[in-house]
Order: C-alpha cells, then structure tokens, then sequence
C-alpha cells in the first residue's frame, strides 16, 4: 500500500545518524526558518535542504506528493494573506512601490507585498521538507530509546514513538477508506473539480478519528495492564549511542543557527529588503 509518509530502512549518512541528533538538527532548522524573513538565508537553507535530501535518499514519490501538499497549502495561504492584509508588505518594510492594480478592486500591486509573499513561500520549501525527511529516516523505536537517554521521561519518550508509528497506520486507513468511497461511486481522484474533492476528502476525516481513537483506546488499555509506567526507569533494545558523525552535526547546526540569527538581526531588523 501506497504511504507518503514513513520510515523506510536504509543505510545512508542520515539514516545512520541518532534519532535525537536528527531532532536536535530539525528543531533548530525549523526555528531558524521561522524566525528569519532574511531571502539570503532562507535560500541557503533551501540548497542545504536539497543536499540533505540527496543523502537521504528519499523516494521521488514521496517528495512529489508533499510538494504537491506545500504547493496546495502555500498557494491558499498567500491568497488569504494578500486578501486580508494587501499592503503588510509595505508596513513591514516601510515603503510602497505600486506595479499593477487587482482587476478594477481598488487593490494595488506592490513590489514590497510581492517580496514579502516570496518570502513566506520560501519559509515553506524550508520547514516542511525537513520535517518530512525527518519523519522517513527516523525509526521510531531508536528515536524514543535516544529521547530517554537525553532526559526525557520513558513515558513520553514511548509516547512519541507510538506517534510515529501510528503516521503510516492512519495513512492506511485513509486510503481505505478512500477507496471505499470509490467503490461507491464516489469520484475522489483528479477527475473531480477541486471543490468537490476538498469536499469528499473531508468526509473521510471523521470515520478516520473515530478509528484512530478505537485503536489508541486499545494500545492503552494493552499496556496498562502489562503495567507500563509503574517503574522509574526501563531498559531499550533500540538505542544508539552517540558518534563522532552525530557530534558534529549538532555542532554544525549550533554553528550554523547561531550565524543565522547574527545574520537576520545584525541590523535589529529581521526583515531583509534589497531596494
């Protein structure tokens, strides 16, 4: 069965490197990308992100299908954005340069909405790919198992293993489902118009939440009866230790993260604008 999102098995640099140094890359890279509105920085995060990517191995059926999810999901934010707040390009960077009028509305183009918009369309190619080349290297029993040696409660720790591997699980259900629907009748592939696909998909979402929460209520009571929690402590068959690979990865992030936040704010201003 088809999964966009999993964790495949494999043996390349970023597979072998600890769940816990791939959380620690990530969560770093992400709030670098959040933070920064630099366009040079968030291009060079791009390239590294397409270099990761390489390493990874990751299937271009995979990627296509989150790319297409980013593309969907970016384009219907820049609308709202520009629908709502037209000109916040301009209050952010403190001046408007007027291209084009919207089709006799009264709203105006500006060189500073149309950078600002660029920007935020760069944060997308930026955060999402690497959670999800995250999310498809990571084998979710290491990660909890390295989680806990970092500090984390077991329990926690269990908890977001269990999470990750229930990703692929509702996937399958979704796509059960889905073709269930079919079955029926119910067109839900390209050949309907967009408007009824977001409809029907959307009707899947609720039998989805109701058998999704069947089987946690069943993994739960599972482990409460096999005690889980009693003990402070627990032993893991899948941890990983940290190597010199891994070190320098975080040190490289570290690195890199602290020079993109002298970069972005150097000038007490996050908002990087060329003209």
């Amino acid at each position: 069965m088809s999964r966009m999102i999993s964790y495949t098995e494999k043996d390349t640099a970023v597979h072998r490197l600890s769940g816990f140094t791939k959380l620690f890359f990530f969560t770093l890279w992400c709030v670098t990308g959040a933070l920064t509105y630099d366009t040079r920085v968030l291009l060079v995060m791009i390239a590294l992100g397409t270099v990761i990517y390489s390493l990874s191995k990751t299937e271009k059926r995979q990627v296509s299908a989150v790319f297409k999810a980013i593309i969907f999901f970016m384009v219907l934010n820049l609308i709202f954005i520009f629908l709502f707040s037209p000109y916040e390009g301009c209050r952010i960077y403190g001046s408007r340069t007027d291209l084009c009028p919207l089709f006799g509305t009264g709203i105006i183009f500006t060189r500073e909405q149309l950078f600002y918009e660029f920007n935020v369309m760069l944060k997308y190619f930026t955060v999402i790919p690497a959670v999800f080349i995250f999310l498809t290297t990571t084998d979710p029993s290491e990660f909890a198992a390295s989680l806990n040696r970092a500090g984390v409660p077991y329990s926690i720790s269990y908890s977001v293993a269990i999470t990750l591997r229930y990703i692929p699980d509702v996937q399958d259900d979704f796509t059960r489902i889905r073709n269930a629907q079919e079955a029926r009748g119910i067109e839900m592939s390209g050949k309907a118009g967009l408007l009824d696909r977001i409809k029907r998909t959307a009707s899947i979402i609720f039998p989805l939440l109701f058998s999704t929460m069947e089987r946690i209520d069943v993994v739960s009571d599972a482990m409460e009866l096999r005690g889980f929690g009693k003990k402070k402590k627990r032993t893991w068959y899948s941890y990983r230790a940290l190597s010199p690979a891994d070190k320098a990865v975080m040190a490289f992030i570290i690195i890199f993260c602290t020079a993109s936040m002298v970069f972005t704010f150097h000038d007490g201003n996050r908002f990087w604008y060329p003209w």
